[in-house]
């Protein structure tokens, strides 16, 4: 009797603690009550419509909903049905989020929530209606700057995406699926990634459940400052994954800024192609170890080429920065007003020196009114991103002559005619290609509205694709 009373004694002792213990950890868990009663507020739904013209064969379902996204991705728009045949228009709505950012009615958003908009309306958390203005968009950071004819907004605090720290704990609050005003919490997975569609934004990974409706939503720290906008998952299912991508918000404000005062974004260009440099191209250049941005081509009418830069420099460092891969290059360069100099690290034929290089305008800048391709701007036409090829590389695919797709914007031209990464784009419309500067002027060359034969070598294979050029 004893011996149970004291086995009960301890037993009764070891769970207290175990109580305890729980108690304490949870007690050192984030409270994210707080931040959203202070930010929920400040938080708004954007939900667009845009007409949409289908030909030949249509489907609306009994709603008069656009076709399943299953099966957009096979047929497209255009979904072959019995009894149909005529074009037709029909609306297209899509939902997002955005965030006020000042009191008189500035809000921000992705650009791909709301590009080729018809009609913008945000919802705010009064679920006051109100019709939005797009003062301008940049498809390169996917930023867009919205106005509603409003005052006395509730304002959200932005913050410094600069002190984020892997680990750290971010919660963001959008409407994932048209459900308002949901929140998700996470932390920091990593930060500076780069995506291959988007080399002018080094995004924030993180863990936050993210999903279609959080994008152009904020991204906030415990203090309940925004640090990031969320902008797009890695899914294999359209759904989320565990792995979301936002923008930093000092990328974005400085987008936004420049949205606001001249209706466009000024980017740095030097004018170059440039790839990643392996170990065995390191040593075959006498770096120390893989490193810097290696110059394959360059617009012989660029800034690089007028001041000095070969192909086949090596590029370590601007102002001081070190380019630790090729991907650093576009978003150093980019921050770099045109017009202004930048002093460029360099290595070529084994020794470093110091090249001065003025700095362009990014020849495709337009007046932000509406998001354009992300892609370089001479293939901007057709949403891909393509680069020289050397007479090894071509020799060892046996082939004379083509460019090397290096990006596919989604939902571009390119991607509709099944163009991918990593083909090889050999000719068009019966044009041999060569070079991103004679695609780009075979592509100038051709009216919109028509098929054209596009012939590709993919996996040790030749092949064409029929690809439809649209009205610029």
């Amino acid at each position: 009797m004893e011996r149970t009373l004291r086995h009960s004694f301890v037993f009764a002792l070891l769970f207290m603690l175990t109580l305890v213990c729980a108690s304490a950890q949870a007690r050192d868990l984030p409270d994210f009550t707080e931040l959203v009663e202070q930010a929920a507020p400040g938080v708004v739904n954007i939900s667009t419509t845009r007409t949409v013209t289908s030909g030949g064969f249509s489907y609306h379902g009994p709603g008069g909903e656009d076709i399943p996204e299953i099966f957009r991705r096979f047929f497209g728009d255009q979904l072959p049905m019995p009894g149909g045949g005529q074009k037709r228009e029909h609306e297209r709505k899509s939902l997002g989020s955005g965030f006020v950012i000042s009191e008189d009615g500035y809000i921000m958003t992705n650009a791909h929530v709301v590009k080729d908009a018809d009609e913008i309306l945000v919802r705010l958390n009064d679920r006051r209606e109100l019709e939005a203005e797009l003062v301008g968009a940049d498809a390169k950071t996917d930023v867009a700057l919205l106005k509603v004819d409003a005052d006395s907004l509730p304002t959200l605090d932005i913050g410094n995406s600069d002190r984020l720290e892997v680990g750290e704990w971010v919660a963001a609050i959008g409407s994932p699926f048209g459900f308002d005003h949901s929140v998700t919490a996470g932390i920091v997975s990593a930060i500076n990634r780069t995506i291959p569609t988007d080399a002018y934004v080094p995004f924030i990974q993180t863990d936050v459940a993210i999903n279609p409706g959080n994008s152009g939503g904020p991204l906030f720290n415990l203090d309940g400052e925004v640090v990031g906008i969320n902008s797009q998952i890695f899914t294999r299912n359209g759904g989320y994954m565990g792995l979301s991508f936002a923008i930093p918000i000092t990328v974005a404000m400085n987008v936004a800024d420049q949205l606001k005062s001249d209706g466009r974004v000024n980017r740095g260009w030097l004018g170059v192609v440039i790839q990643p440099v392996s170990r065995d191209l390191a040593e075959s250049f006498g770096l120390d170890g893989p490193a810097g941005a290696l110059i394959a081509d360059l617009d012989p009418e660029g800034p690089a080429a007028r001041d000095g830069l070969e192909a086949g420099d090596v590029i370590l460092g601007v102002n001081g920065q070190d380019v630790d891969r090729s991907s650093s290059l576009p978003r150093l360069i980019g921050r770099v007003s045109p017009g202004e100099e930048v002093e460029l690290d360099v290595m070529r034929d084994g020794r470093q020196r110091e090249v001065t290089v003025t700095v362009g305008d990014w020849p495709d800048a337009e007046d932000g009114k509406q998001a354009s391709s992300m892609t370089d701007g001479s293939q901007a036409r057709l949403g891909l991103t393509v680069s020289s090829l050397d007479e090894q590389v071509l020799e060892r695919l046996g082939i004379d002559g083509g460019v090397a797709v290096d990006s596919v914007e989604p939902g571009s031209v390119a991607q509709e005619a099944g163009i991918r990464s990593g083909d090889v784009l050999v000719s068009v419309d019966h044009q041999a290609v060569s070079s991103p500067k004679q695609l780009m002027s075979v592509i100038e060359s051709l009216g919109a509205d028509r098929a054209v034969p596009v012939r590709l070598y993919r996996e040790g294979r030749s092949l064409y694709v029929a690809m439809r050029l649209k009205s610029e």
